[in-house]
């Protein structure tokens, strides 16, 4: 997502196909422009990132960050909620297991 904020800042357009994937139908109906979202992109990238670290530096408040950017990204469809579903399913797991 990091890289297809900038991407489509500095190009205009989305990494891939020239139409967006399914996500934009989204924005589509509330008359959203998609190729205005690099921010939105960029932000959301940054957050997988620093979660991504979090959990590699054993950080124990990792799930709460981890649970919210996996519900918050589950709109970017089907890429972020395919992944936001498998690791929703995983820390669901660990929870369990840990008692987190």
């Amino acid at each position: 997502m990091l890289l297809d904020g900038i991407f489509v800042i500095v190009r205009g357009k989305f990494i891939g196909p020239e139409k967006p994937g399914p996500w934009a139908n989204l924005f589509y109906k509330l008359n959203v422009n998609v190729f205005k979202l690099g921010p939105l992109f960029i932000t959301f990238g940054l957050l997988w990132l620093m979660w991504v670290y979090s959990i590699w530096a054993n950080q124990p408040r990792a799930y709460i960050p981890g649970m919210l950017v996996c519900i918050l990204s589950l709109w970017y469809l089907p890429i972020g909620t395919i992944f936001s579903i498998i690791i929703i399913a995983v820390l669901l797991f660990a929870k369990q297991r840990v008692g987190l």
